[in-house]
């Protein structure tokens, strides 16, 4: 396929990933909020009423009412939320197979980490998603499924052994977003194999003229709980390819559980919150860890050498010219390029210059650069680089 088209087809399956998971996320942190904030137990509720909440919005005032179980009848509407969750897998899984699986030797292998073919590769990838997710949902039905704290940190164990695994088998940043489609898979399917099947069983009841049985609801109502849990480390996920220092750290995979779990305890903060438990001390403490993570992973300036005094430009020309501007070029003569990805060349000086701080960061505080490191940039070559780097920002 034409790799312009095949750029266009990425970018469009992208917006839409972006488009449904944005409605994902925000129905799944609205509901949460408001299981969080109803009015529970108070005089005047409806017959079967567990709490209402009132809300102004747009212009308008709304009135929510959340049944125990459910009403004495079905309204004519019933509105669900799947197609969301639904469409973010399967434009997700398309970015996956557009990005990953068509180019496995660009983004998914780094021959550097393990010499492996594209179809080991795209089959250790597939079966990670499947038996991440069998592994959970036995972990869930097991008999200490029902305790969320235990199994919380049972997961986040396991997928924190996967990330290490992942990243001894694939390129750092694809290691990373594997993980994401990992736990993405997990959500999907929590939604697909649980949460909606509970709603169905319950509508089903309904329409036969029987009582719902709530234990099936609360069942669905722990998996969406999982759920919310999950959606911040997967946001970082999706952005995590633009910042190298995460996943081009030589302890990414460490990284990645630590930013998750600030994530989780954040996500805890606003959980808590909702249910009028106020911890003033989480979001200080997810943000100081932060700051933590940075000074940690912050790269360590390269000693100067003999071999990297006095550097001038026409000693690293020929090192961006065979290890770069093969793609980062006007004319890339990758074939993989028509253009060079993200508008970034790398074929002047004046190019290069206007660059050093994006080429430091991608080449010498991490070596996210070159993508695998097909076109073989030494170490030497890198420290011939940062030392030219260095003194071209020195006053």
């Amino acid at each position: 396929m034409d790799a312009l088209i095949l750029e266009w087809i990425n970018l469009n399956v992208k917006w839409i990933h972006l488009i449904v998971g944005i409605a994902w996320i925000g129905a799944s942190f609205y509901f949460n909020w408001l299981e969080g904030n109803l009015e529970r137990g108070k005089a005047g509720l409806n017959k079967g009423v567990a709490g209402d909440l009132w809300a102004v919005h747009g212009g308008g005032f709304y009135h929510v009412e959340k049944f125990e179980v459910a009403p004495e009848k079905l309204p004519t509407t019933l509105h669900w939320f799947k197609w969301e969750a639904y469409l973010t897998w399967i434009s997700g899984f398309a970015l996956l197979v557009l990005v990953f699986y068509i180019s496995p030797h660009l983004y998914l292998i780094d021959k550097s980490v393990a010499d492996i073919t594209a179809f080991q590769a795209i089959s250790i990838s597939l079966a990670s998603l499947l038996i991440s997710w069998l592994a959970y949902d036995q972990l869930c039905k097991s008999s200490i499924g029902h305790n969320n704290a235990l199994v919380f940190w049972i997961v986040f164990g396991a997928l924190t052994l996967e990330a290490y695994l992942l990243s001894q088998v694939f390129s750092p940043r694809a290691a990373y977003i594997q993980m994401g489609a990992v736990v993405g898979t997990i959500m999907v399917a929590n939604v697909f194999f649980s949460i909606i099947p509970s709603q169905q069983k319950m509508v089903s009841a309904m329409e036969a003229g029987q009582v719902p049985d709530g234990s099936v609801g609360k069942k669905g109502f722990q998996r969406s709980f999982h759920n919310n849990y999950f959606t911040l480390p997967v946001l970082f996920i999706m952005l995590s390819g633009h910042y190298p220092q995460t996943f081009g750290n030589d302890q990414a995979w460490l990284v990645l559980a630590a930013i998750s779990l600030i994530g989780v305890l954040t996500r805890h903060y606003f959980n808590l919150k909702n249910r009028g438990k106020v911890h003033q001390w989480m979001l200080p403490l997810a943000a100081s860890l932060m700051v933590v993570l940075a000074y940690l992973t912050f790269p360590k300036t390269p000693e100067p050498t003999a071999l990297t005094s006095n550097v001038t430009f026409a000693q690293i020309a020929p090192i961006m010219e065979l290890r770069c501007a093969t793609c980062h070029a006007a004319a890339p003569t990758d074939l993989a390029f028509k253009v060079a990805p993200k508008g970034v060349e790398l074929d002047t000086q004046a190019k290069i210059e206007q660059q050093v701080d994006a080429i430091y960061a991608q080449t010498i505080a991490t070596h996210a650069m070159p993508i695998g490191n097909l076109t073989q940039m030494t170490p030497d070559e890198r420290a011939l680089l940062a030392a030219w780097i260095t003194q071209f920002k020195a006053p």
